[in-house]
């Protein structure tokens, strides 16, 4: 295991944290009742992480059982002395009267009488960034807990735009950042650089999941690497990237730890091949002759539309056969939520763009609309095939 030092706050913990969102069962209610096949397996994948060098433990009030499961794991079962491990839970709460309740709730559930990392959970638009950290409000508690030595370290995790990530950021409220940054997501790289300039911590949420589900990447994908796992490489590919301290797998079995081992090959050999490696996934982007197009002229000017979610969906289809793991992300779009803002492709929805801003070599209306048919599972219909959807640009 590799360790680094957390940006300022000065803690040296593991390039790698277990992340406590995937125990099993941990998302049935209600919270507080831990079964026993859920607290073994979450005393099974921490007595495993520390076996491996793991020092570090990510959970959240979010994540229903999760807080309870490694309360009774780490204090009651394993008996750990507090001092050998980090602890990092997160909490959404708007006011300090119940910022504060909050916290201390969860101080009970994970059985400890301090938080080394603390994050406002999902900082992710503008709006609840200005409600977070208005005066008074839940982030300034945070700092007061700070000083009274309840919390040790201040932080916020996000899935907000880059330009929401840098003002947060630029609060110097907060000492370390959760956010996305993956190869095929790498769209936070400004925020990544200002973190490191401002000296925050940087943890990167869900690489092997939300950052393309490579535990099931497509053979293209893994044509690509035939030195490594995708899971390895990309591992890699992050750690490689100046300022990024750890990544947060969330694994379920031995088997996850096993594949962990094969990212620490820093050998000089290795080094060349994944440099290879991104050389051949940086040319498939030229798969397909709008892959390089983002919409970003159209912030702010494409209705409810997430117009650069959806073509960034749309180039790890096209150029990368990611179509499942584009499914996967768009039907998260049914339910409004700050976590996946956006609405569906669908024709009504696209009428609102303004095409006026838009290129004429760029057929963005049929690109969202074959989008929508690729993407969207209508249990009702057939399901997609790709093969026979072509996309008609007889009408540019």
């Amino acid at each position: 295991m590799e360790y680094r030092r957390f940006g300022k706050t000065e803690k040296e913990i593991s390039v790698i944290t277990l992340g406590g969102m995937r125990f099993k069962q941990a998302w049935n209610e209600p919270r507080n009742v831990v079964d026993k096949e859920t607290q073994d397996h979450c005393t099974q994948m921490v007595d495993l992480a520390l076996k491996n060098g793991i020092n570090h433990f990510e959970t959240a009030y979010g994540y229903m059982k999760s807080e309870h499961a490694f309360g009774k794991t780490l204090h009651d079962e394993l008996k750990l002395d507090r001092s050998s491990y980090y602890l990092m839970t997160k909490g959404r709460e708007y006011s300090a009267d119940d910022m504060r309740r909050l916290v201390e709730q969860q101080l009970k559930n994970l059985k400890t009488d301090y938080f080394d990392f603390y994050g406002w959970h999902g900082l992710n638009s503008r709006e609840i960034f200005n409600n977070a950290c208005k005066s008074n409000g839940a982030v300034e508690e945070l700092l007061k807990m700070k000083e009274e030595g309840i919390i040790k370290h201040v932080g916020f995790s996000t899935h907000a735009s880059v330009d929401v990530i840098e003002d947060a950021i630029l609060t110097d409220y907060f000492e370390f950042v959760n956010l996305h940054y993956y190869y095929f997501n790498q769209t936070n790289q400004r925020a990544v650089d200002l973190a490191k300039e401002k000296d925050l911590g940087v943890f990167i949420i869900s690489p092997n999941d939300k950052g393309g589900q490579l535990y099931k990447a497509p053979q293209k994908v893994k044509n690509a690497i035939p030195h490594s796992t995708p899971i390895q490489w990309n591992a890699r590919f992050c750690l490689n990237t100046p300022g990024i301290h750890t990544l947060s797998f969330g694994m379920t079995e031995e088997a996850h730890f096993n594949e962990m081992k094969g990212i620490f090959d820093f050998t000089q050999e290795t080094l060349e091949q994944d440099q290879k490696t991104k050389q051949v996934l940086d040319d498939m982007e030229n798969d397909d002759p709008y892959a390089k197009y983002k919409g970003t002229e159209l912030r702010d000017h494409s209705g409810e539309l997430n117009i650069e979610w959806l073509l960034r969906w749309r180039k790890l289809w096209k150029c990368y056969d990611m179509l499942d793991f584009a499914k996967y992300r768009y039907k998260e779009l049914k339910t409004p939520n700050d976590w996946v803002p956006g609405v569906y492709a669908t024709a009504e929805n696209i009428s609102k763009i303004d095409f006026s801003k838009v290129s004429d070599s760029i057929p963005l209306k049929e690109m969202l609309l074959e989008l929508h048919d690729a993407l969207y599972v209508n249990p009702d219909q057939k399901r997609f095939d790709p093969k026979t959807l072509k996309l008609n640009l007889g009408e540019q």
